[in-house]
Parts: structure tokens; sequence; C-alpha cells
């Protein structure tokens, strides 16, 4: 015996029309709805987000100081903590003075010895003007000498030629002609003598003049001040200042400390980092835009900021300064090498530099590295 299958229900169909009626018009709805919002977000882009770029891939950046020994030495005091603010100038270390005072007191004995020879030298001079004089005397007191020798030895020839003219005759005996002869022989040596003792005089002056020239000319034209060798170990001296004000290392920034790296005792050599400052007064940001959103971007547009530090709390005010010389991966350490056969296309970011307000900064301070949010507004292009 076969049972009764169960009565279906029967459909009313002005329901189910009303309910095809309902369901159009709620997909109309949607749909006007969805149009409207796409012709909003057109207009919203053509009238405002097409004049804006920005990115997330941004963050706080310095030109930080490296601090270093410029002189050897042995940390005597560390006057600096980790984070602390510091002002340009400021000593940071202090190395061991001793070295540097003995060779800056040998550097200025130095000076005062170079100083002293110098107007020993000055005084040398009217010494030796004093000399050329006497050596003058001396060669006329020598020609005066040689004519007076002349005269004599002119006298004793004329006495011998009468005395020998007569000796024939007897007038006049042999010892007196041979006297006339040795006093003739004495003269004529005598002669010899004077000229002698003339070209010596000469000598003697000419080495007078020239040694008064050579001294003339270490002092010709020069102060103790200007002198050469002064000069050299003022040269000197100042050298040893130096080495001697290096012992203080001082902040060549302002800024905070940052890896403080010397102790007490510690041996530093010049070139060795010991710290580093960081100059938060005049941090700026480091934007890595995507290449494709860099072609209305010119340097001098403004820019809107906010740091993930204070949210949005805080706003900064900026302007583009300047853009990287390459892409990221072109300055990494190993680039990237884009001629294989498995080359795929990779949208470049390049760096973009923000200067940021100084005002705003001070209101709400930054630390290198901190991620920042960057919105560059290029309608004024």
């Amino acid at each position: 015996m076969t049972a009764a299958a169960p009565d279906t229900p029967a459909v009313d169909p002005a329901l189910s029309q009303s309910r095809k009626a309902s369901r159009k018009r709620w997909l109309t709805r949607l749909a006007v709805a969805l149009a409207v919002i796409g012709l909003a977000w057109g207009v919203w882009y053509l009238l405002v987000a097409r004049n804006f770029v920005s990115t997330e891939n941004a963050y706080v950046n310095a030109q930080m100081a490296q601090v270093t020994p410029l002189v050897a030495g042995s940390a005597t005091e560390v006057l600096v903590r980790d984070t602390q603010q510091v002002k340009a100038g400021q000593v940071l270390v202090r190395l061991d003075q001793a070295d540097a005072r003995i060779a800056l007191a040998q550097a200025e004995a130095d000076m005062a010895a170079a100083r002293r020879r110098f107007r020993q030298t000055v005084a040398n001079s009217s010494a030796l003007a004093a000399q050329v004089d006497t050596s003058g005397a001396g060669v006329t007191q020598a020609q005066a000498q040689y004519r007076t020798a002349q005269a004599e030895h002119e006298k004793a020839r004329i006495d011998l030629q009468r005395r020998e003219n007569v000796a024939a005759s007897g007038a006049v005996s042999g010892e007196e002609l041979t006297q006339a002869r040795r006093t003739y022989a004495t003269t004529l040596a005598a002669l010899d003598v004077a000229r002698g003792a003339i070209n010596q005089a000469s000598s003697s002056k000419r080495a007078a003049q020239g040694q008064l020239a050579a001294n003339a000319a270490l002092v010709s034209g020069l102060s103790e001040n200007s002198d050469p060798a002064v000069l050299a170990a003022m040269a000197r001296r100042d050298a040893a200042q130096l080495n001697l004000d290096r012992t203080e290392i001082r902040a060549p920034i302002d800024g905070v400390v940052s890896k403080l790296q010397v102790q007490i005792g510690q041996r530093l050599n010049p070139g060795q980092i010991i710290m580093t400052i960081v100059p938060l007064a005049s941090v700026y940001v480091e934007a890595n835009f995507k290449e494709s959103q860099l072609q209305r971007v010119r340097i001098g547009m403004p820019v809107k900021l906010t740091a993930d530090l204070y949210g949005s709390n805080a706003t900064y005010r900026g302007k583009v300064v300047g853009f990287a010389g390459g892409t990221g991966s072109s300055m990494a350490v190993i680039p990237a090498q884009n001629a294989t056969g498995n080359w795929i296309k990779v949208v470049q970011r390049l760096p973009v530099r923000i200067e940021l307000d100084p005002a705003d900064l001070k209101r709400h301070p930054l630390r290198v590295g901190l991620s920042m949010e960057v919105e560059i507004d290029v309608s004024g292009d």
C-alpha cells in the first residue's frame, strides 16, 4: 500500500511579485549609492587627492658628528655621559697634558733663542761696520808706510849711485860703499814689506766688507717678528700650543651625546671614534618615495608630516630640499644586478630630503631613526 504524498503549499503570485520588486528597488538603490560614491571619489581625486603624494617609508635623519681625538694620549677625565645635551665648544674629554706641556716649553725656549740670535745678528752688523772702517784705516796706514819706504829706498838708491860713481877715484872707502849697498838692499826689502802690508790691509778690508754684506743680507728688510728663523720657531710654538689645546676634546656641534666609548685611563689614538653627537635641532626627514610618485615633485614644495612617536597630535611643516643621487638599491653595499635572464621589474624608491620647521621641532623634538608619515603638496606644480 503506497503512502500519499504531502500537499505542496501554493505560491502566492502577488507575494512573489512583491519580493522581486523590493529586490529590484534595493539593487537600484545600491547601484545609485555606488555610482554616487564613485563620482564623489572621482571628484575628490581630481580636486584633492591628485595634488598630494604620500608615503610611510620615511625616517628621521641628521648630519651626526663623530668625535675623535686629534692627538694621542690617555683619558684623565670624561665629563659627559650618554644622552647628555652638550653645546658646541664644551669640553667632553681631557687627555694627559704632561707631554704636551713639555713640548710647548721646549718650543717657547727655541723661539726665545731664535729672537736672541736675530738681535745678535743685528748687533754684529754694527761691529762689522766698525771693522770695515778699521780695515780702511789700516789700508791708509799701509799706504803711508809704503810711501815712506819708497822715499827711503829712493834716497838709498841715489846715495849708492853717487858712491859707485866716485868709487874708482878712491873718494869713498870700500866699507862706505858696502854700507851704502846694504842700506839700499834694506830699503828695497822694506819697500816690498810695505807693499805686502798694503795688500794684506786691502784683503782684510774686503773680507770685513764681505762679512758685513753677508750679515746685512740676513737682517735686510726684516724685523724681529718677521725673521724666517723666528717665524719658524713661532710656528713650532703654535703647533705645540695647538697640541696642548687638543688634549681637551670639545664638542664640534650642539646636540646629544650617543654611543659613548671612552673610559678614564683609556689610551686614545688620533682618529679613534669615542662618541657621536646627534644635532636634534637640525634633524631632517628622508622619505623614500616610489619613482612613479615623483613626476610632479619639485624642490621647495610644502610638506606635512606626522611622527609615529606623537601620532596625529603633532603635525610638522616642512619643504622638499633635495633628491638623492641614486635609489636605495643602487646605493646598497651589494647593488642589485638586473642583467640576468630572470629579471623582474621592481618599482624603485628614491630618497627625498625634507627640511623641518625649527619651531615645530622645538615643540615636539624628534630622534634619529623615528618613523614618519609624509605628504607632499604638488598642487603648485
